[in-house]
């Protein structure tokens, strides 16, 4: 069987199967499983596949068949022009979530201080970091997870994307409950769990059955990790720090609201490429 072959079977399965965009999934994990470059595989397409390849590549085929994510597949993804590993412990990185990293750049300051609260894979706070030019301007990072797996993913993507073990740390805890009492920061960024329990049955396959629940449930309705967050922030921020928040497309003026209740300033919610709300965020 040949590369073009081989691909074209795959199209079909991933179809039957309902996967969206079963021909650029189908390529992806061919280049994976081949380990050859686009353009390589392109002039290859008349060549005969090896039997190893044609075996792993059905392997992964099936994976994504069961509706397991690509990225969990390969075990990486890129977000903000960054490598990041992944797994099925932390929430693949999302290109919504890249709004809250450009909207937070543009509040940072030389020497600034940043909390990552609900890390995950530490996707934003290591981008801040790395696109805040960390070494030079004097930031540091501090993350917090309830997971210790996630934890360890994102240590391993810290140092993936530069950063050195002086400028970053991260605590495993229940949000400021992982963080010193005393400890205070000018910018605390989250993206927290935020799906109403009720929707998660409604969510992708990829994502209700393959992505840990603990990240997404954001219980009844949606906002309980805001609240929390917005009561204990205000002991946790310098003066004039920033709190700023990733939020489901249509909590913007609920969360906004929970930030003024708090006295935050400035508070202001902001759109995704689609429209949709997507940060809000606000200052003491």
């Amino acid at each position: 069987m040949t590369y073009r072959e081989l691909e074209r079977k795959a199209i079909s399965h991933l179809e039957a199967a309902g996967i969206e965009d079963a021909k650029v999934d189908a390529r992806l994990l061919l280049l994976y499983v081949s380990e050859k470059s686009a353009a390589t595989l392109l002039m290859d397409q008349a060549q005969e596949v090896s039997d190893e390849i044609e075996k792993a590549y059905a392997m992964q085929i099936q994976k994504r068949c069961q509706r397991i994510p690509l990225q969990q597949i390969v075990g990486e993804t890129e977000f903000m022009g960054l490598p990041f590993f992944v797994s099925e412990d932390v929430l693949c990185p999302r290109q919504d979530t890249e709004i809250l990293v450009e909207e937070v750049l543009r509040c940072l300051k030389d020497g600034d201080e940043i909390l990552d609260l609900c890390a995950g894979s530490g996707c934003i706070g290591i981008s801040l970091m790395k696109l805040g030019e960390w070494e030079r301007r004097h930031l540091t990072l501090d993350g917090a997870d309830l997971s210790e797996k996630a934890l360890a993913i994102a240590e391993k993507n810290a140092l993936r994307n530069g950063l050195k073990e002086e400028c970053f740390r991260f605590y495993h805890g229940d949000l400021f409950g992982a963080i010193e009492e005393n400890r205070r920061y000018d910018v605390i960024v989250s993206n927290p769990p935020y799906i109403p329990s009720e929707d998660i049955k409604e969510l992708m396959p990829e994502v209700k059955d393959h992505e840990p629940l603990m990240a997404l449930d954001g219980k009844e309705d949606g906002l309980f990790f805001y609240r929390r967050i917005t009561q204990q922030a205000a002991s946790h921020l310098k003066e004039g720090g920033w709190l700023c928040y990733e939020i489901g497309y249509d909590q913007g003026e609920s969360v906004a609201e929970l930030m003024m209740q708090s006295d935050y300033k400035d508070v202001r919610v902001i759109q995704d490429l689609s429209g949709n709300d997507r940060v809000v965020m606000g200052h003491l």
